[in-house]
């Protein structure tokens, strides 16, 4: 059974440190840009997405010592939210590995990924074809991903992102 929770969807919102998830959470939460310091833990707020549909979003911290806490986020997560900084390819190949072990933990068999390229707004930006063949997302074919590109600064494409993110999750829900 697991622990009582609210019926909506648990997604887990991960990626290294300086990716832009507190800032992108703070930005579909609040609507405004907010100042933020690396975070120790998790950060934790319900997206409504219209009167039915809220999802439970978990930005958890991704610096180095905080990513062996990550498999403890993970129960009952129904999307896993990756965030990465389309600005800084020097990052690409620790991101791709990172999300590689996340991938094969046993709990997130089958569940969705929704890869963010955040920072999208920044001239010397990656597109989403680069990252994708970088992050080796193609060969994930046991499960359904997509990547999007959004500013978490700007608000572009969070919406969009996150209202794909609940069609992913609705659609697992189907095949289970």
């Amino acid at each position: 059974m697991g622990h009582a929770q609210s019926s909506s969807p648990q997604v887990i919102l991960m990626g290294l440190d300086s990716a832009g998830k507190t800032t992108l959470l703070a930005q579909l939460l609040t609507g405004q840009v907010m100042e933020t310091s690396p975070t120790i833990g998790f950060n934790v707020g319900t997206l409504n997405l219209d009167k039915k549909t809220s999802l439970t979003v978990w930005d958890v911290g991704g610096q180095k010592s905080m990513r062996d806490n990550w498999s403890y986020y993970l129960d009952d997560c129904q999307a896993l939210v990756f965030v990465v900084d389309s600005s800084d390819p020097a990052r690409l190949p620790e991101a791709q590995k990172v999300l590689k072990k996340v991938l094969s933990e046993k709990k997130l068999e089958g569940v969705p990924l929704m890869v963010l390229a955040n920072k999208n707004d920044l001239p010397n930006a990656m597109n989403i074809q680069q990252i994708s063949t970088q992050l080796f997302l193609p060969q994930y074919e046991d499960r359904r991903w997509e990547i999007q590109a959004c500013s978490g600064l700007k608000g572009l494409g969070l919406q969009q992102a996150f209202t794909s993110i609940n069609k992913l999750i609705r659609h697992n829900r189907h095949l289970i």
